[in-house]
């Protein structure tokens, strides 16, 4: 479990630029193939554990762990057996 609140999570992304906070909940032994996003992302996982595979070098990422991602950048995940559960803020791009 992370050592802070969903509530003190949303409020630091906020203030580092994010718009947008939510809670993503995958299924056990999920597979989300080669994908990137038209955001930036900042994550905490909460619950469970994944594989997040960027440009050839993979990281495993269990409860309590960050991660981030720049807007564009290519990326696959993988998520263990009990699936994963993370806090994601994002930082769409201004028009």
């Amino acid at each position: 479990m992370p050592d802070i609140t969903l509530a003190e999570f949303e409020t630091r992304a906020l203030a580092q630029g994010f718009d947008e906070v939510l809670t993503r909940e995958w299924a056990p032994g999920q597979v989300v193939g080669t994908h990137s996003h038209p955001f930036d992302v900042s994550a905490l996982v909460v619950r469970g554990g994944l594989l997040l595979s960027v440009d050839g070098q993979d990281r495993h990422l269990s409860a309590g762990q960050p991660f981030e991602l720049a807007r564009g950048v290519p990326h696959e995940e993988r998520y263990g057996p009990e699936g994963a559960t993370f806090w994601v803020a994002r930082r769409n791009p201004v028009d």
